[in-house]
């Protein structure tokens, strides 16, 4: 089943629509969605490693992007619709202790949430419902989320071939260990 999902993945990666799926992907997932764009970009860059640093742009941009959502929705909208979000996501009581303190480490919480596997989305409502600079939620970010995917980019596209046979080979370690990383990001914002 994994090796029919991964083929498939591959050969969406590689249809004339996939950079505006991944654009949308990217976006939503830095506001509300649950999903990170590396499911789809690994595949794409895999399937057209030539490709790596436009599928990388394409990714960040949208990204941050997505990110000045989130940002409005916590800045604009937290009652209605941020707090609902966090609250779901475990974190509405931790909320009120933690905004004294969030812009005091506000780049390092954007930097760090934008290249690990920490749910982004968590930060850029944070970050609009604290009122961090604007300034530097954007250049934060674009330096997070440049700093994820051109290095997932750059290791795909330097070592394609490799990767790609590791990734064909041993399938199911991977999807595991894709699984681990996200659900242990989803278990860092509910238990930090």
């Amino acid at each position: 089943m994994l090796h029919r999902l991964y083929n498939r993945m591959l050969t969406l990666a590689d249809h004339p629509q996939a950079l505006w799926v991944l654009a949308v992907v990217a976006f939503v997932e830095s506001s509300v969605f649950p999903i990170p764009p590396d499911v789809l970009m690994i595949p794409m860059i895999l399937a057209r490693p030539s490709r790596a640093w436009l599928i990388a742009l394409v990714a960040m941009v949208a990204s941050v992007l997505g990110g000045m959502l989130g940002y409005a929705v916590g800045f604009f909208f937290y009652e209605q619709i941020g707090a609902p979000i966090l609250h779901a996501l475990g974190k509405g009581d931790a909320v009120a202790a933690f905004s004294s303190k969030f812009n005091d480490f506000g780049f390092w919480a954007v930097l760090v949430a934008g290249i690990t596997p920490f749910p982004y989305k968590v930060i850029t409502i944070m970050s609009g419902w604290t009122a961090m600079p604007l300034g530097t939620f954007i250049v934060t970010s674009i330096l997070a989320r440049g700093l994820r995917f051109f290095i997932v980019a750059g290791l795909l596209r330097f070592f394609g071939a490799p990767v790609r046979g590791f990734v064909e080979k041993r399938l199911g370690l991977v999807f595991t260990v894709f699984l681990v990383l996200l659900i242990g990001g989803f278990f860092l914002v509910r238990y930090l």
